[in-house]
């Protein structure tokens, strides 16, 4: 029963005796290697593709559930008087995140579909081969999906079990965990990429050079993120006067509110970074059109301070002149931008190729030659142009559920708004050089070397 103890282990061996291996044949020594069959391969099991799908999307419903048990329970905790002021609160720290976050996400939407297209987004936004593809997005999006709320639960959990002092830092502590991720110095988190964003941002910020298609592109953007820069001001002047996780809200209000000068100013830069950015192409090609593009840029700002003159004037001067002049100034920017949107920044003279995948797709049957695709598109662009209104106007945000739907509206339109500008911007390159001369500077784009991504 015992004899022929097979083995191949130094604890079991005596010193100095040949290492022993199972073969097909038998039993043989190292020594007779070459002459014997080949061993048995012992291969490593490793889980399927599949079965680590389903087993992150298992993990991540359980993270959901639990932040959300854990959250409302935290909520039902305090007092119902007090209950809407402590929600109020938490939504105001972590709305920018959020909202950022779902921007994320459909940014490697409007990716993964450039990608399955005949649109060359890398020749468009004049990308090397490093840049990062939607799936980069979506894990960066992930993350975010799961830092975030769990810090909002965080928050809520320990607010409302007494530790206001740990609950405080929440907030605190992951936006200074964002800001030095994004400004981070060494080769990690996609530095390349966080270099492009943050040189993108310079220029926009001070537009005293050439304008290229990322620089006005990625301006467009922020003007429809103006509510999280809103938010985040609000955020971050409540931090700098301690006034996170207080009771105080009317106190902390009176500091960081609605009211502040502050507000008007942090919604209209980047409004006025556009503006200054078609004054600037205007000077370099002296085309009529970066006027009006100015121009309708210019729009925005009467909207803006005109609501914001709500709490520096009297009722009645509200009523009957300031308020009126607030609605034809909402009227005017709103049909304005459209106009734009569907006659300049759109190409809509024939059906779009955006949808019209390399592959058989059941999203390229759906969308690509179909006529509701662009009723939808220019209704819904009007629609939320309007919507977007409200946004702009510091006296109607009071509803934060509201007010949060509405900017989540206008990232939607705006990621409708981006397949179509980036697929016009591709026909007119398409146009003005012909596909040989494309392909070269493509072979050339890939062999840079130079970090240039986004």
């Amino acid at each position: 029963m015992f004899e022929n103890p097979v083995t191949s282990s130094p604890h079991l061996r005596k010193s100095g005796s040949k290492s022993l291996f199972l073969d097909p044949g038998g039993v043989s020594e190292m020594g007779d290697l070459k002459g014997s069959s080949s061993p048995l391969q012992i291969t490593t099991m490793v889980p399927s593709p599949i079965f680590l799908w389903r087993f992150k999307v298992v993990l991540f419903l359980f993270w959901a559930l639990c932040c959300c048990k854990i959250g409302w329970d935290s909520v039902m905790r305090m007092s119902i008087d007090l209950r809407d002021l402590f929600l109020y609160e938490a939504f105001l720290y972590y709305n920018p995140l959020l909202l950022v976050t779902m921007m994320v996400w459909l940014w490697g939407v409007n990716l993964w579909v450039f990608s399955q297209g005949s649109v060359n987004y890398a020749k468009v936004f004049d990308l090397d081969h490093n840049h990062l593809t939607h799936r980069e997005m979506w894990k960066c999006s992930m993350w975010l999906t799961i830092i975030v709320p769990t810090s909002m639960t965080a928050y809520l959990y320990l607010y409302s079990h007494g530790e206001v002092s740990l609950a405080a830092s929440q907030p605190v502590l992951l936006y200074i965990a964002f800001a030095l991720v994004l400004i981070f110095p060494f080769d990690i988190f996609y530095l390349s990429s966080r270099y492009f964003l943050l040189r993108t941002l310079w220029r926009i910020a001070f537009p005293l050079q050439p304008i290229t298609f990322p620089d006005f592109f990625l301006a467009d953007i922020l003007t429809s993120m103006v509510k999280v820069f809103s938010d985040l001001e609000r955020s971050v002047c409540r931090m700098v006067h301690r006034q996170v996780a207080t009771i105080a809200w009317f106190e902390a209000d009176a500091v960081c509110g609605s009211h502040q000068i502050a507000i008007p100013l942090v919604l209209v830069f980047p409004y006025i970074c556009r503006l200054l950015q078609c004054l600037r192409q205007y000077k370099d090609t002296k085309e009529k059109s970066s006027l009006l593009n100015a121009l309708k840029y210019s729009t925005a700002v009467p909207v803006i301070f005109l609501s914001a003159l709500k709490y520096h004037v009297m009722p009645e001067s509200w009523t009957s002149f300031y308020r009126p002049l607030w609605l034809f100034s909402s009227v005017i920017n709103s049909l304005y931008s459209f106009y734009w949107d569907v006659t300049r920044d759109w190409d809509l003279s024939g059906f779009t190729k955006i949808f019209k995948f390399s592959r058989p797709s059941a999203i390229s049957y759906l969308f690509y030659g179909r006529q509701w695709v662009y009723f939808w598109v220019i209704g819904s662009n009007l629609v939320l142009r309007c919507a977007w209104t409200y946004k702009l106007s510091a006296h109607l945000r009071h509803n934060y559920i509201t007010v949060f739907a509405v900017t989540a509206m206008e990232m939607f339109r705006r990621f409708q708004w981006v397949f179509f500008r980036v697929e016009n911007e591709w026909n007119k390159i398409t146009k003005s050089h012909p596909l040989a001369e494309i392909s070269l500077e493509e072979d050339k784009l890939l062999g840079s070397t130079t970090p240039h991504d986004v």
